[in-house]
């Protein structure tokens, strides 16, 4: 009976749970109209933009859920400044400087909201109420913001020490900030949490080689590369051979290898905390298996899980957990 529940089609699902009182109460909770409206706004970015995050997300305590928001509001808008820029550099209609200025302001800003001031932004109000109840350090804001400048600067990645270093930066850092929201009983669980967030970012990269060749990216090592024999030429000819395929299974193995490091940490976590962890880490992960199935074509074929296979897990999910616990 429980797991046919999980087979019905999420659009039948979301809005009937959106009218429950579960679902209002993360932002009705909140006294403050501003502050109401500001977790709002995040939660509708997270919804929009991290689908597998927000489900997991939907298993925490209200307050906790609305840290998570302001979290990923932050960091998606930092993500989305430095895209827009980029296609205003391509055009030419603004310089690298010009993009350094805009962060330096928003820098400025989020030191603002560290100290105390008020800041006339949706997104800095949800974070800076967040900050009163979650010690997140300011290094991690700004070694996110260093991470996605690289975009802007950097194409190619000469070997896996260099992608690692981004994907710190990138993932890791997120999932540092996160913990701290989610709540842990060792400090070990944060050297898991980078763990989790280089897997989550590898799998990224993976998953979204077809669309960043259109961007003219390249995250795969160049030293990888001409290991198997891969030219830059056969990835932008999408040339779906014996040697990128082997090359996918290396990159498909290790990123599971950091993702089987971080599944120590789950155990680590506040109890609260765990099943949506557990949630996010195995759905990402199986976003591998899904482009196993597309036999490797990451050119054309964006893999993902829809929703009803996200919810699947669920049961594993309550017998792994409970069974650890």
């Amino acid at each position: 009976m429980i797991t046919n529940i999980f087979r019905i089609p999420y659009y039948v699902i979301r809005p009937l749970y959106e009218r429950t009182s579960f679902h209002k109460s993360v932002i009705e909770d909140l006294q403050d109209d501003q502050l109401k409206g500001a977790y709002s706004h995040c939660r509708r970015i997270t919804k929009k933009h991290a689908k597998t995050f927000y489900m997991a997300t939907r298993f925490l305590p209200n307050e906790k859920q609305r840290g998570i928001f302001a979290i990923y509001g932050l960091c998606r808008y930092l993500d989305d400044l430095v895209d827009e820029a980029e296609d205003l550099i391509h055009d030419q209609k603004i310089t690298v400087d010009q993009v350094d200025e805009k962060l330096e302001m928003f820098k400025q800003r989020l030191i603002d909201v560290y100290e105390g001031r008020i800041v006339d932004d949706p997104i800095l109000t949800a974070f800076s109420d967040t900050l009163k109840k979650y010690q997140i350090s300011m290094d991690l804001p700004f070694l996110l913001m260093d991470g996605v400048k690289t975009d802007l600067v950097k194409s190619r990645f000469k070997d896996f020490e260099e992608v690692y270093d981004y994907s710190y930066k990138v993932a890791s850092v997120v999932g540092l900030m996160t913990s701290e929201v989610f709540g842990y009983v060792d400090d070990k669980a944060l050297d898991y949490a980078v763990d989790l967030g280089i897997a989550m970012q590898l799998t990224n990269i993976l998953r979204d080689i077809g669309e960043d060749l259109r961007r003219g990216r390249i995250y795969i090592p160049q030293n990888e590369l001409e290991e198997y024999g891969i030219k830059e030429d056969d990835l932008f000819s999408y040339s779906l051979d014996k040697k990128f395929k082997s090359l996918m299974e290396f990159q498909i193995k290790r990123a599971r290898e950091y993702y089987a490091k971080a599944d120590k940490g789950i155990a680590l976590l506040s109890s609260d905390s765990r099943l949506p962890v557990y949630l996010a880490r195995h759905n990402y992960g199986r976003i591998l298996d899904k482009i196993e199935q597309n036999d490797y074509n990451v050119f054309d074929h964006r893999a993902f899980l829809n929703y009803t296979e996200k919810l699947s897990i669920l049961p594993k999910a309550f017998i792994d957990l409970n069974t650890a616990g």
